[in-house]
């Protein structure tokens, strides 16, 4: 039974509770279990799942990136003000702009933390944060930009018998989980997380694998800046406000750590989609949006004290494999 329990996969509780929430919900409102209502959850739940799997690669070094959010406006923006002042329409030349932004983004941010030697990436990804929606708001002007072109909005807006936006994220799920779990430089993300110290020991660049996870962050976010613009078909400086908070709860409720070295791309998937099927169960109840946001945070305060409590649990259960096998050891020498 006990080794049972080890083997158990943190994803595999958030997965019950997702299992017993959606149960809950179509019990007590029938509209639920529509069509209409799960393409709108999978939607919904696609840019929170997007700029989670960033996080997560983030949150496996022992780091947080709290600029996501503005970088899902930023990748929006820039695109937008390009599209207006160059009267470019194309999608083959404005999408790698936004995605551009991001990967510039995350290189600054591992830049500040491995290079600048800030304390802590919660000092330099903040600074971003607060940096990056100032630029949104000036090269906007503070105004919602309209107008793209079909192609440009395609990928948060499409459907191939699923939305187009999910389909890309089972897709990024895919490869990252071939990424952490396959490569040498997954297992490389998952050592700096466990032991900085020993990692470097080890001969393994820390530097550069920390700067490698605040570069996919980036990428992340401003690609799901631009599904969220296929979704409202509009730039503004505002959006993706607090979406880093979702993005480290996802990453939490299935179970990484703020810690490091913990954490997986299912259990990521499964917190973005409770987190989406908990908002449109309450809004479909008619909770008001400020209950929504007390729900929300306590779901985040009870994700956090259970990393908090699986971290002891399993610092205590090293402790005690440690005394007994000292003791064992003090058997043999006696």
């Amino acid at each position: 039974m006990n080794n049972k329990k080890k083997s158990m996969p943190a994803w595999f509780g958030p997965l019950i509770a997702l299992v017993i929430l959606i149960i809950a919900l179509a019990v007590v409102t029938n509209r639920f279990l529509y069509h209409d209502n799960i393409m709108n959850v999978l939607r919904q739940s696609s840019i929170n799942s997007l700029v989670a799997l960033g996080m997560l690669f983030v949150l496996l070094t022992g780091g947080i990136d709290l600029s996501v959010g503005s970088v899902v406006a930023l990748s929006a923006c820039v695109m937008a003000v390009v599209m207006k002042s160059f009267g470019i329409e194309s999608a083959a030349i404005l999408l790698p702009i936004g995605l551009a932004c991001g990967l510039l983004v995350g290189l600054v941010n591992g830049l500040l933390f491995t290079k600048a030697k800030l304390p802590h990436p919660f000092v330099s990804t903040l600074g971003m944060m607060m940096i990056i929606r100032g630029i949104c708001l000036i090269i906007t002007g503070a105004r919602p930009i309209t107008g793209f072109d079909g192609s440009v909005l395609w990928l948060g807006r499409a459907n191939l018998v699923f939305p187009v936006c999910f389909i890309l994220v089972i897709i990024m799920c895919l490869l990252y989980s071939v990424l952490l779990n396959r490569t040498t430089l997954g297992r490389q993300i998952y050592a700096v997380g466990g032991n900085r110290e020993a990692a470097r020991l080890s001969g393994i660049e820390v530097d550069r694998t920390a700067c490698f996870v605040y570069i996919v962050s980036g990428f992340m976010a401003a690609l799901a800046g631009i599904v969220l613009l296929g979704r409202i078909s509009t730039a503004y400086a505002l959006s993706g406000d607090k979406y880093e908070m979702d993005a480290i709860a996802a990453c939490v409720i299935g179970g990484a750590s703020f810690n490091g070295g913990v954490g997986s791309v299912l259990g990521t998937l499964i917190g973005a989609l409770m987190i989406g099927v908990l908002r449109n169960g309450l809004n479909l109840l008619g909770a008001k949006s400020d209950v929504t946001q007390v729900v929300i945070g306590a779901v985040i305060i009870l994700a956090v004290y259970i990393d908090v409590m699986r971290g002891r649990a399993a610092y205590n259960l090293e402790r005690n494999e440690q005394a007994k096998a000292m003791e064992a050891e003090e058997k043999q020498q006696a």
